[in-house]
């Protein structure tokens, strides 16, 4: 029996609970009165029935550690949980486009790129109908995770709640090296990697625009960089020589002058000539300058 049929035949021989390394989630949006445990593991024999939420409810609660031990008799072993209680809600029959629409909207403003893969909404309790008017209110820093808590407000000043989940991949820079406070951001010491949209603790660099950044503190290798980390590029450092051009109709003069200030691209600045003039320049580029 050749080794490579022996790993396929151990794999298939798995018990079923290795599947169970996963958190149980707080909450879980069923399709019917019936909680099944396919709504809890996927892979799940799909017969099983784990609850029946009462008539006239549309949800049951139950205590996390009493659904671990159930899972623990069914062959799911090692589920851990945060929570005290696990709830099941049924799923309510409205139509959430138009929320959906707002956040991918807002996704989409909030990143340059990204990829929505699939958005899901569920109001926090179980609803009939949605009211014929809102508006949507979607908290500031919400873009910074994949899942989290939006509200509607009617014409009556009453608020709903809903949770939603985003599925969606965005580019992100990641550091080659380690990069010193300083030091110009480049495709030679960063790169671009793809990555799911999970949390964030500040918006990750997408986009980078030569001689834009530098690194506002040491930035270690491998790590991922975000807007906290980075502040616009000091083409001049004050005290620098600086090449400055004086354009003219007939013809382009360009001589040198120490510069009074630091400044970024199109910033004005101050430079000193060998002669003790002070001029107004305009930056242009790495230790370069227009007179104004």
């Amino acid at each position: 029996m050749s080794c490579m049929f022996i790993k396929y035949f151990l794999l298939l021989s798995l018990p079923i609970f290795l599947y169970a390394t996963n958190s149980i989630k707080s909450t879980y949006y069923v399709d019917s009165e019936y909680v099944m445990l396919r709504d809890v593991i996927p892979q799940a024999d799909s017969t099983v029935t784990l609850f029946k939420i009462k008539e006239h409810r549309h949800s049951k609660k139950i205590s996390s550690k009493e659904f671990v031990k159930i899972l623990d008799r069914l062959g799911f072993k090692d589920y851990s949980y945060k929570g005290k209680f696990v709830r099941f809600i049924k799923k309510s029959p409205i139509e959430t486009s138009k929320i959906m629409n707002a956040l991918k909207e807002y996704y989409e403003q909030m990143y340059e790129t990204i990829d929505i893969r699939n958005i899901e909404v569920q109001p926090r309790e179980y609803m009939r109908t949605l009211p014929k008017e809102y508006t949507i209110k979607i908290k500031d820093r919400d873009y910074l995770q994949k899942s989290g808590t939006i509200s509607i407000r009617t014409s009556k000043n009453k608020k709903y709640f809903f949770n939603y989940s985003i599925d969606a991949l965005i580019d992100i820079h990641v550091s080659r090296k380690k990069i010193k406070k300083g030091s110009e951001l480049s495709n030679i010491n960063t790169s671009v990697k793809k990555v799911v949209l999970d949390r964030f603790k500040s918006k990750p660099l997408q986009l980078l625009e030569a001689q834009k950044y530098q690194a506002k503190h040491h930035i270690a290798k491998e790590s991922l960089i975000t807007h906290r980390d980075i502040q616009e590029l000091r083409l001049i450092r004050r005290d620098q020589n600086v090449n400055i051009t004086l354009l003219s109709e007939r013809m382009n003069i360009t001589f040198s002058a120490q510069s009074l200030q630091s400044g970024k691209l199109n910033d004005i600045i101050k430079v000193q000539k060998s002669n003790g003039k002070i001029l107004k320049v305009r930056v242009t580029g790495k230790n370069r300058a227009e007179m104004q």
